[in-house]
């Protein structure tokens, strides 16, 4: 019978929050992750006072992932013990599932959703809404993605245990950030053209402006999704742009 009750499994996702809290060059995000763990460990250890002080420094070792990600490894890492596999294997575990959810999680998040999101919501700034819509537009859609992630990751892990590679296989989560991927293009289009020929456009909108906006906006649309990381390139510029410009008006 598994000691990992819901009490458990929800203070160490709680704990999963604070995982980079104490990141530095030697551990990376080791003693985040035997911080987070150590609820399901104490559960697991709990007649066992020499072997929860050995599995929490054996946890403190090097650890490294997306830390959206980090979920899915802590989730089998506490099935793993739970289900007493020897501390060999446990180690071999964390170190083949650390490089797959780094580059995963930097795919998915950094280069493809925080980049559409933050387009998203400065396309709508320079529609005309107001500074406090567009804050609260940002946070809710970013961190309703974000929250999901993370809950997903540690159910994955739970359920899923040693499997887990199998899973993340066919969830497909670098085919997903593929296809959103386009849709960064879009934006980048977009917010060039609401930026020249928008209600707040440079230029008060003149022809000239517009056609430049939807020149751009039909360039990103066709073909901007082969740039690397588009939507992430796209940002970067659209905030120097807006800035420069804050800076001129």
């Amino acid at each position: 019978m598994s000691r990992l009750t819901r009490s458990v499994v929800a203070a160490t996702f709680a704990r999963s929050f604070l995982i980079q809290g104490a990141w530095n060059y030697h551990t990376m995000l080791g003693a985040g992750f035997a911080f987070s763990l150590l609820p399901g460990l104490r559960r697991v250890y709990a007649e066992d006072a020499d072997g929860l002080e050995a599995a929490v420094g054996r946890h403190l070792e090097h650890f490294n992932a997306h830390p959206y990600l980090s979920g899915i490894a802590l989730g089998a890492v506490l099935r793993l013990e739970d289900e007493g596999v020897d501390q060999e294997t446990v180690r071999r575990f964390k170190v083949a599932v650390r490089g797959p959810l780094g580059s995963l999680g930097d795919r998915l998040v950094w280069a493809t959703w925080l980049p559409l999101v933050a387009m998203a919501s400065l396309v709508l700034y320079w529609l005309g809404a107001g500074w406090v819509w567009v804050t609260v537009f940002f946070l809710t859609v970013y961190n309703a993605g974000h929250l999901g992630l993370r809950a997903w990751g540690l159910r994955v892990g739970l359920e899923a245990g040693r499997d887990v590679a199998d899973r993340l296989a066919s969830a497909r989560i670098g085919e997903r950030a593929a296809r959103m991927q386009p849709f960064g293009a879009l934006l980048a289009g977009a917010l060039v053209a609401v930026l020249l020929a928008g209600p707040l456009a440079v230029g008060g909108g003149r022809g000239v402006w517009i056609g430049l906006g939807a020149a751009a906006f039909i360039a990103g649309l066709g073909g901007g999704h082969r740039i690397w990381r588009p939507a992430a390139v796209g940002t970067v510029v659209a905030v120097v742009l807006i800035s420069l410009l804050g800076v001129l008006r």
